[in-house]
Parts: structure tokens; C-alpha cells; sequence
């Protein structure tokens, strides 16, 4: 993975550790402003502008639909399904299909505006450019339902000698790690433990 010195949100600093680099995701409604942590979205108003500037240099069409559906899951503190985000872009007497989000979430992902969260499925805006074939980490908090992301470049080497051995070539380098977040770990919130469908 390579290391990023950017902090998408506004809030920290991309703090790195020599392990890796944080990028602040979606947290719970309550929040927190522990290491790596951005509070929420700050910056929903960059991210579309991010994605808007791109698709531009890149020749691709940022439809309304496409704004509208990054705004949503940019505006938000936790992780948004489709159905989800079609609930919230309808409005009496226009209902927004999730066949449609499921398209314009398909074209924010490959642009690399959107990441999945396969565990949840579920998505996070990304306000930050990535390399080609980067690997992710994300911290997911089972208490708070916060979304940290980050690069662990000593991960991604044990994980690239491992792939080497396989003869493994992945198309995908998304790792999702469940647990307790440091700010929620400090408060002593007691973690949801239910199962997860």
C-alpha cells in the first residue's frame, strides 16, 4: 500500500504511526476525535468537488444522479446502504429506484469515490486519491459503528509475499478489521456483540 499524507476530512492530521497512514471515515452519530478519527464528514462539499474535477480530467459524465448519490453517502457519519440512499434522495411523488444508486454506486466505486464495505454492505465516501491497486484497511468499530481507513504498508508486504506464494493475483486489496475503536475503548461503551447477517 502507499502511505498518504492527506487527512480528507479536515479534522487530524492523517496521522501515521510508521505502520501506516489514517484517513477518517464515517463514525456514529455521536462521534469521536480520538487518532485517525474525523467526527463525521466535515468536507461532503470537497468530496463532490474532488469527484466533479476528476471526472472532467478524465472524460467521464458526473450526472446528477451521481452527484446526488455521493452527496448522500458524503453527508452522512456512518455507512450507507443503497436502500438507504435511496430513502433519503426520494421525495414525495419521486422515488429514487436502488437498481439506479446501485449504478451510480458502481461508477463512484471504480472512480475511486466510494469504498465499499463489504461486512456491511455498505458504503463510505473517500475524499483522498488513491494508487493504482492500493490496498485498504479499514477499522471498523462495533461500538460506535465508525469506519476508520488506512494504509498498513507492512501489511501489504506480508500480504504480497503470501500472494507470491499462492501464485495468488487479487482483484481486490480491501482488508476489514472489526473491533473497538480507542475513543470508545476510553469511554468504556460496551461493544455490540450481536452477530452481524
Amino acid at each position: 500500500m502507499r502511505g498518504h499524507a492527506q487527512q480528507e476530512h479536515g479534522q487530524g492530521d492523517g496521522q501515521s504511526d510508521g505502520q501506516g497512514d489514517r484517513h477518517g471515515h464515517a463514525h456514529g452519530p455521536q462521534g469521536h476525535d480520538g487518532p485517525g478519527c474525523c467526527g463525521g464528514h466535515g468536507a461532503a462539499g470537497d468530496v463532490i468537488e474532488r469527484a466533479e474535477r476528476l471526472c472532467q480530467a478524465r472524460g467521464l459524465q458526473f450526472t446528477r444522479l451521481r452527484r446526488d448519490v455521493l452527496a448522500a453517502v458524503a453527508a452522512e457519519h456512518k455507512p450507507l446502504g443503497a436502500y438507504d440512499i435511496a430513502e433519503r434522495m426520494s421525495a414525495p411523488g419521486r422515488r429514487v429506484a436502488a437498481v439506479s444508486v446501485y449504478r451510480a454506486l458502481d461508477f463512484l466505486t471504480e472512480q475511486g469515490f466510494v469504498h465499499r464495505i463489504s461486512s456491511r454492505n455498505a458504503f463510505v465516501s473517500c475524499g483522498h486519491e488513491h494508487g493504482a491497486g492500493a490496498g485498504l484497511v479499514f477499522l471498523i468499530c462495533r461500538t460506535c459503528g465508525g469506519i476508520d481507513e488506512m494504509t498498513a504498508p507492512a501489511v501489504e508486504s506480508a500480504l504480497d509475499q503470501t500472494l507470491a506464494g499462492a501464485g495468488f493475483t487479487p482483484t481486490s486489496r480491501i482488508l476489514e478489521v472489526e473491533g473497538e475503536c480507542g475513543a470508545c475503548r476510553e469511554r468504556g461503551d460496551p461493544p455490540d456483540t450481536a452477530p452481524r447477517a
